[in-house]
């Protein structure tokens, strides 16, 4: 199995980052996604590899750093000669998003005018997707994968439930968090995983600089517990992602962020602090997501 990171930040359009997306690649070739945040199809393409050719996407939350990509990634296939549908796996929501977009919704103009043409007439199930909304348990398995979807803690349910998921093939196990505060569901996902994907959004700083002005959502995981998850689940390698700016140095990111940071203290050394504290609970290997980082497992 191969491990793609094809956007590694946050809510915030950042220069060196893309929005939330990871893909798995099976050694048979086959392609899974999860989340589909603003520039994931171009880094598909980047990373060699046919937004056509990926079965299944899966959809954590409907955060729009996590889905705003989704569009283009299915009229890319569509474009790119898919055969048939691919599969959308989400939360409770996932299919009014879906549905509201292409035939009769948002690209209702784009769709007549490309469905107009033989060939994307031949393919029109590519712009159809198989849409799924999850519910805690196994909410994908064929003969080569098994995906498995809990809820985890980010923001009330009845506003938008959020996942993290146990994805198992080839003999190896991932798990991927999406966005959540810490939480046991988190551990019991990534329990013996042979690589844990989480959220890190915040160094302890900006976490407690957020919770005293009340500005914005707090609800995710700073590294001391990210090391505690690690710790207890046995997890056997851990890779921090979903970086909300604190390391930019862009006067355009920095002019965002001033009531949401200390903007004085934003830079990359503050990945040193974040390291420090993960290491303070786990002793395991430890590598900060970047786009376009490969790891094979």
């Amino acid at each position: 199995m191969k491990v793609t990171f094809l956007g590694t930040g946050a809510a915030f359009p950042d220069p060196i980052r893309g929005q939330s997306g990871i893909l798995m690649s099976l050694n048979n070739g086959r392609h899974f996604l999860f989340d589909c945040g603003a520039g994931t199809t171009r880094q598909l393409v980047c990373a060699g590899v046919n937004p056509a050719d990926v079965d299944l996407v899966c959809l954590t939350h409907l955060h729009h750093d996590h889905i705003c990509d989704y569009p283009a990634f299915i009229i890319t296939g569509w474009m790119f000669d898919r055969p048939g549908s691919s599969v959308l796996l989400g939360p409770k929501g996932v299919r009014h998003f879906s549905d509201h977009l292409f035939e009769g919704g948002a690209f209702k103009g784009d769709f007549d005018a490309r469905s107009h043409y033989a060939s994307r007439k031949a393919n029109i199930d590519a712009i159809r997707p198989d849409i799924r909304e999850m519910s805690p348990g196994i909410v994908y398995e064929d003969d080569d994968i098994r995906i498995t979807a809990d809820l985890v803690d980010h923001i009330p349910n009845d506003i938008n439930e959020c996942f993290g998921v146990r994805i198992e093939a080839e003999g190896k196990t991932v798990a991927f968090s999406g966005d959540t505060a810490p939480c046991e569901s988190m551990v019991r996902l990534a329990e013996d995983a042979d690589l844990l994907i989480h959220e890190c959004t915040f160094p302890e700083s900006f976490i407690e600089f957020r919770k005293r002005t009340g500005v914005g959502i707090h609800a995710h995981t700073g590294p001391t517990d990210l090391g505690k998850i690690a710790k207890r689940a046995r997890v056997k390698s851990l890779v921090p992602t979903h970086f909300g700016h604190f390391d930019s140095t862009s006067p355009v990111l920095k002019h965002a962020a001033r009531n949401h940071f200390p903007i004085d203290e934003m830079g990359p050394h503050l990945f040193d602090d974040m390291a420090r504290d993960i290491r303070a609970e786990y002793d395991g290997p430890l590598t900060f997501a970047r786009d376009l980082l490969r790891i094979d497992l």
